[in-house]
């Protein structure tokens, strides 16, 4: 069932993150991001995304911008590919990101009925439907995959109160534009340092909350679980808190498909209980973990390799299971 529920106002954290004052620097940022989105408007949606490809693309090649890290990653993630291969998935992520980066630029001017038109179909939206009905909130978890922004506001365009807990961006001025897009879609923000406070409210009053749970930030409660084969940081939050009150955890991911809109595609990921809190933690961790890896094999042209994934790592590593070099 689609619900009505209004978004809720931003935090007063939030109130607080946005008002910080930019730097010189910021505004000439902003005022560039600004007149390219004008641009950008006067386009045919198809033609935007075509620029955005070809700009992306120019980060592979000629300008090489992290083009090693790419490479090694993917070859190391699927040896069985030959050079050439990964080098066809590594320009296809650039130009990926170049379109995604387009289609968040443009979000403003779309609205939940327009996000919607996006989307080709869903598949698994009868586990939303289930955990709503149950009113123990969802915990969703999603990867630097596909577009993951478009994801949550697909969530909250169909009525879902979902609360996305978000980090700061560099530039404080894109980041309340940035945000402000996200509530008027119908997303509540929620900053990453209100996350550990926020969620067992939100939990406990049938919210669903909005996570990206593939990359070992430093100072985030983490386990290190294979990605890929490698052992591999990742935030446990959603475990933990899946665990504490009972709350399921479903993968959720917008995928870009051959004829140019997306598909939501929504997993179940179980949650380990046997009692042993440490081990019931590291091992659901590691299975939204085996989920995203799933995903990324059948769609790594759409995952964001140029993220250095297995840079942080246990010291007692094996050599050959260490950080591609």
């Amino acid at each position: 069932p689609t619900l009505t529920l209004p978004p809720e106002p931003l935090s007063d954290s939030a109130e607080r993150l946005f008002s910080e004052m930019p730097s010189l620097a910021h505004r000439a940022e902003y005022a560039a991001l600004r007149g390219a989105v004008a641009l950008l408007d006067r386009l045919p949606w198809r033609a935007a995304l075509g620029f955005g490809a070809r700009l992306g693309a120019l980060g592979y090649r000629p300008f090489a911008i992290r083009r090693r890290v790419v490479e090694r990653q993917v070859a190391a993630a699927m040896p069985e590919l030959d050079a050439r291969e990964v080098r066809r998935i590594a320009r296809g992520a650039y130009e990926h990101l170049g379109r995604t980066t387009i289609e968040v630029a443009l979000l403003p001017g779309l609205g939940p009925e327009g996000v919607l038109a996006l989307f080709e179909g869903v598949d698994g939206w009868e586990h939303v439907e289930r955990a709503m009905i149950a009113k123990k909130g969802i915990l969703f978890v999603t990867g630097h995959l596909g577009n993951w922004e478009l994801a949550g506001s697909y969530v909250a365009s169909r009525g879902i109160p979902l609360d996305a807990v978000v980090r700061r961006q560099t530039n404080p001025m894109f980041d309340r534009w940035l945000n402000e897009t996200r509530a008027r879609i119908g997303m509540h923000v929620v900053p990453d340092s209100e996350a550990v406070r926020r969620i067992p409210r939100s939990l406990k009053q049938g919210r669903a909350i909005a996570l990206v749970a593939d990359q070992g930030v430093k100072g985030l409660a983490s386990t290190f679980v294979p990605f890929f084969g490698r052992p591999a940081k990742t935030p446990r939050g959603p475990a933990v808190f899946a665990l504490r009150f009972d709350a399921p955890i479903l993968f959720a991911t917008a995928l870009r498909q051959p004829g140019g809109k997306y598909r939501f595609f929504i997993e179940p990921v179980p949650v380990v209980r046997t009692g042993d809190t440490e081990r019931d933690v590291d091992e659901t961790v590691a299975a939204y973990t085996r989920v995203i890896e799933d995903f990324v094999r059948r769609y790594p042209e759409q995952y964001l390799w140029q993220h250095r994934r297995w840079r942080r790592q246990p010291e007692d590593t094996p050599a050959h299971l260490r950080e591609p070099a």
